[in-house]
């Protein structure tokens, strides 16, 4: 099992447009790919309020290529993520991870 790592850093007040486009419509589309999530999160300290973390589960990263270059490629995920930023961007800046478990780590 591998784990993937990802941070939105939102334009300045865009973090409640970030979480709702994944509430209302990247979830789904997730879900239409079986893309399994571990969690989201938001900063209560940190450098930046503006941010949201989250982390996905994979089996290797042949499945993680294959189910991501689907769901960035679908049509119509396309234009609802064009949608949502038709008036304003709303992540500046994304940093990505892929993590290996170790040998005593709790998650496997």
């Amino acid at each position: 099992m591998i784990y993937e790592l990802r941070t939105y850093h939102c334009a300045p007040g865009r973090l409640p447009a970030l979480n709702d486009r994944f509430q209302s419509i990247t979830l789904k589309f997730w879900e239409k790919y079986g893309i399994r999530q571990v969690g989201f999160w938001t900063a209560l300290i940190g450098p930046s309020n503006q941010t949201l973390t989250y982390m996905l589960q994979w089996e290797s990263l042949a499945e993680r290529e294959t189910k991501w270059n689907a769901f960035a490629a679908d049509p119509e995920w396309l234009l609802k993520r064009a949608e949502t930023e038709a008036k304003a961007i709303i992540v500046e800046r994304i940093e990505n991870y892929i993590l290996a478990p170790t040998a005593y780590s709790a998650m496997r």
